[in-house]
Parts: structure tokens; sequence; C-alpha cells
């Protein structure tokens, strides 16, 4: 048996490939798994659009910082009053204003937290959008070795079955075969080259979409293969699980989804409460320059809002050398503002009771998606060694047809039809194996790994 595998090895990897494939292949600069997905993702625009705008986005927050600071103002007036009864005027006033917010109840911080917030979770969504990109390029990649690998076996059937079609037209010369049997062997052989060409034409086309994907004239050589023989990757469950639980991207943007309303309730059960600002201004005024005299004013302001009542309440209090001085008390209310408001608090504590329900539900189903997936990666091995032992029968069917057709026991097209037969078998073990390397790939996926490392995860 292992004697039979060693020959289907050798057929698989030896065989030729079509002439797009070989000068593809050979050159220097072939590319992986990895190196597919970083070009892939390179050449998305719009992915490259929307980060340059959460960058945009990531600056604004950061410029708002200033919210904490004093907002300094400069106001600069110059009155004329020209009359014919009284004296002329001409009044200049240059005053230097200052506010500042003192306290309003953590409002502010609480603000540019949901900003953060909003800001991480458009972070996850690009990183999803990222690896939507890069399972495409995968599975575009894999695709094209998987044809090119049909393709090698269908040319090695193709020689075979035009080798025993030669034979079956010096047979009929001979009167050896009927012209019907003769018919029957050509038949075979154009089907068979029939469907050659259709692959040809499918990887061509493949081939084409896969380098415009990765924005490259031309598709380089392609480092990676199928290996039939290879054996699966398979980490243990409570590994894979602790670090699905950890990584997973889903669950990291739920749990980020989670902080966000967190933030929003808390953000909304904290606007009844009232925020101070203090207030200060500096005044130089005068008929001529230089000017002599100045003013001060200091001031301090309640603000207070809620569905049912807001307003606001405030005082000031001033001195103008070297004899006068001043003072203000003022306040408004209005009842009532916007009583719908009022459940604004409520519908916030209910959307963090529903993502808190959806990350729990989450949580169950990456854990179970984990058990999943290995047990998904094991029957692919399982499928993978299956096709391998049918393809191991279906050579020794091959062989022993060889010996009937000697032996006059089938006719030589029965032969070709047996061909036929191991090259299916041959597709169904590549096949199999590039199910194996979809379903490692669909963990790492879940374990939020890179391209090709759950090999090393599962060491």
């Amino acid at each position: 048996m292992m004697k039979r595998l060693y020959l289907f090895a050798v057929i698989v990897f030896f065989s030729p490939l079509p002439a797009g494939a070989q000068s593809a292949d050979s050159g220097q600069n072939a590319i992986g798994f990895q190196d597919a997905a970083r070009l892939a993702v390179a050449e998305s625009t719009e992915l490259k659009a929307e980060k340059a705008g959460r960058a945009l986005r990531e600056g604004v927050w950061k410029l708002g910082l200033r919210a904490y600071l004093p907002q300094v103002g400069l106001t600069v007036s110059e009155d004329d009053r020209l009359s014919k009864v009284s004296a002329d005027n001409f009044l200049k006033n240059y005053t230097v204003s200052l506010d500042q917010l003192v306290w309003d109840g953590g409002r502010t911080s609480a603000a540019r937290a949901l900003e953060r917030a909003e800001l991480t979770l458009l972070g996850d969504t690009l990183n999803r959008a990222e690896e939507d990109i890069v399972e495409r390029a995968l599975a575009a990649y894999r695709s094209i070795l998987i044809g090119r690998k049909i393709i090698a076996i269908r040319e090695s059937a193709l020689e075979s079955l035009a080798e025993q079609r030669r034979i079956l037209e010096e047979e009929l010369v001979l009167g050896m075969v009927t012209a019907l049997d003769a018919a029957g062997g050509n038949i075979t052989y154009k089907e068979a080259e029939l469907e050659l060409a259709l692959l040809y034409l499918e990887a061509e086309e493949a081939e084409k979409q896969f380098a415009e994907l990765l924005g490259l004239e031309r598709l380089p050589g392609l480092s990676e293969s199928i290996d039939v023989f290879r054996t699966a990757s398979l980490p243990s469950p409570g590994a894979a699980r602790q670090a699905a639980l950890s990584r997973n991207p889903d669950l990291i943007f739920a749990r980020h989804t989670v902080l966000r309303r967190q933030t929003e309730a808390k953000n909304a059960s904290r606007s009844w409460i009232p925020s101070l600002r203090a207030s200060a201004s500096f005044t130089v005024s005068g008929q001529k320059y230089p000017l002599t005299r100045h003013s001060w004013s200091l001031g301090l302001t309640v603000n207070f809002s809620s569905p049912w009542f807001s307003g606001s309440a405030g005082g000031s209090a001033g001195w103008e050398p070297p004899y006068d001085r001043t003072a203000r008390v003022q306040g408004s209310v209005n009842p009532l503002p916007d009583p719908a408001s009022g459940i604004g608090a409520r519908q916030a504590e209910l959307a963090l009771a529903l993502e808190r329900e959806n990350y729990s539900r989450l949580l169950l189903k990456t854990e179970r998606a984990a058990i999943l997936g290995i047990e998904k990666i094991a029957l692919g091995e399982r499928r993978r060694i299956t096709a391998l032992e049918t393809l191991d029968l279906t050579a020794e069917k091959y062989r022993l047809s060889q010996l009937l057709m000697e032996l006059g026991r089938i006719t030589r097209v029965e032969l070709m039809e047996a061909r036929i037969e191991y090259a299916e078998k041959e597709t169904e073990a590549v096949r199999a194996a590039a199910d194996l390397l979809a379903a490692e790939r669909e963990m790492e996926r879940l374990l939020n790994l890179k391209p090709g490392t759950l090999a090393g995860f599962s060491g």
C-alpha cells in the first residue's frame, strides 16, 4: 500500500502543469498565504479610505481635550460720539475674558469615553472588514491550487488515454478490434480532452481574478501547495476554547459594544447633574491712549437641565477702581422643557441589558464553535485518509483491469474508463486535502491567528 501511495505522490506532484502555471511558478518572487493576504488588503481602496477616516476621527477626539481648558476671549471696541450740544465722546474698550468649566458631574469625561468607545468599535469593524478581504484572497489562492492539481491529474490521465487510443487505432488496422470499439475509445478520449480544455479556461479566469484582487498585472508564483499526505493540525480542546474566548474577533467586538452601552447608560444617568462654570474679565478703557481706566469682574454660574425643568442661576461681582463696585445675581427656570427625554436613561439601561444578553449568547456560541471546529478538522482528516485508501483500492483495480484486458476479459475502452475513474479518485483526494486546509483556516480565523499558523499554535 505504501508503495502505491508513493507512486501516487509522484504522479500528483511531478505531473506537468499548464503553460501559464509553469511560467508563474518558475519565478523567484513566489507569494504565500500571508503575502496574498497582505497584497489584497493593500489593494482595497475602500478599506484604506475607511482607515483614513478613522484616523481623522482619532485626531478630532484628541483635540477634544480642549473641553477641559479655559476659553479665553479678547474683545476690542471703539465708540465714537459727536454732539452739537455736549462734549464729544471717544470711548475705547479692551476686554480679556476667561470662562472655565469647574464641574459638570463627569459628563464631559463620559462623552469623551463614549467617543473613544465608538472609535474602538469602528476599529473592530475595520479589522473585520480586513479579515473578509483576507478570506476572499485565501479562498481564491486555494481555488487556484486545487485547479492546478486537478489539471495535472487530468493531463496525466489524458496522456494515458492517448496511448490507449493509439493502440486501438493500430489494432483496428490489424483487424483485432471493431470500428465500434475504436470509435468508443476515441469518444472517451475526446470527452477527457474537452474536460481538460474547460479546466484550462476556468484556471485562467481564476488566476486573472486573483491577480486583480491582489492588484497585480500578472500572477506571480505560488509558494504554497496542497499536500494530500500532510496530517491535520489539531489543537487541544482546552487551548482552542481558551484562545477563542480571549481572541475571537466577534467576541472582542461584542465586549466593546457592551462597554459602549455601559458608557451610554452612565452618561444618560448623569444628564440631570448641574454644571458649574466660573468666569472672569478684565477691561481697560479710556478716551485716548494710553487708556487709564480699568475694571474687573468675577462670576459663577450654575446650569441645570432635566426633562422636567431646566434653567440657570449665577452671580458676578466687580470693581472699577477707585470708587465703583458692582454685583449682579440672575436666574431663570423653564418647566417641562422635554418630558419625552425622561425615558432616555431607561432606554440606555435596556440597550445595555440586551447587549449583555447577546454577549452571553455569543460566548456560548464561540465555545461551541471552537469544539465544533476541532471536530470538523478531525472529520476532514478522516475524509483525507479515506480518500487515500479509496485511491489505493482504485489503483489496484486499475492494475487488475490492465491484466484483464491483456487476458481479453475486458475491452481497451473499459480500461480507458478505469483510468478515468482513477483520475477522479485522485481529484477527490486533492479536494479532501483542500477541504482540510479550509477547515484549518476557519479555526485560525476563530482563534484570530494569521494564515498558516495553526500548526505552531497546535504544537
